[in-house]
């Protein structure tokens, strides 16, 4: 759509608890119609800068802040169950755990680069994923997709939204709570998540669509980063 308004503000929420931003005088509420309220100032003022910052028309696509937020409360409020299982199931098939059976180089990469993350899963989440050469599905323990719910569930609803970008862009419930943990940053995310991809470039090539795929999903985990510590403080 065409922008609509001139001026671009945050204020405190009426009742003193959290933030709204207001376009020429009027809160703005989710793509739901529900009341967006944010939890902070610095969020808030983030978000407000990505309105700001849309020229003759509005595009949805450069405001990667505020779409989360809205997701939050439009989407993962009302469905909190539904959303903690999909992530949970991300530990069935979870990057990480498919490694190459062949090159050598390859497998070697995959090792040095996937194995540090799933140690630190199992020691510090307590979660412990099986690995499989090829791509014939394993099966994980009951124990470890408890596991990883058990992380999973205490998060609140902007938390979630966060991580199920996290874990949907880079296909591993493992990489989405090493973020989350600050185990790695978001660039290290995407790197790791991009292994075999990037031995693929290095050896063949860069074609220029799945490169751009590939930059707007890097741009997606920063966003999910960003977004976290704008809400966490």
């Amino acid at each position: 759509m065409k922008r609509f308004y001139k001026q671009v503000a945050t204020a405190p929420a009426e009742n003193g608890q959290g933030w709204r931003i207001h376009l020429d005088g009027r809160a703005v509420k989710t793509p739901g119609k529900a009341d967006f309220v944010l939890r902070n100032q610095p969020l808030a003022e983030a978000i407000a800068a990505e309105w700001d910052a849309q020229g003759e028309h509005i595009v949805p696509s450069t405001m990667p802040i505020m779409q989360l937020a809205a997701t939050a409360i439009d989407r993962v409020a009302p469905n909190r169950a539904v959303v903690i299982a999909e992530l949970t199931g991300y530990g069935r098939s979870d990057l990480l755990c498919y490694r190459a059976q062949y090159p050598d180089d390859l497998m070697r990469k995959q090792h040095e680069q996937w194995q540090p993350l799933l140690d630190w899963a199992k020691t510090e989440l307590s979660v412990s994923l099986n690995v499989t050469h090829g791509v014939m599905p394993i099966a994980q323990e009951d124990t470890a997709l408890l596991a990883v719910q058990d992380v999973i569930e205490p998060l609140d609803d902007h938390e979630l939204a966060a991580l199920h970008t996290l874990i949907t862009v880079s296909g591993s419930v493992i990489i989405g709570l090493a973020v989350l943990h600050r185990y790695i940053d978001a660039k290290q995310a995407f790197d790791v998540s991009q292994v075999d991809e990037i031995y693929a470039i290095e050896n063949w090539g860069a074609d220029a669509e799945a490169e751009e795929k590939r930059q707007n999903l890097r741009n997606e985990i920063l966003a999910a980063r960003r977004f976290l510590d704008l809400y966490q403080g």
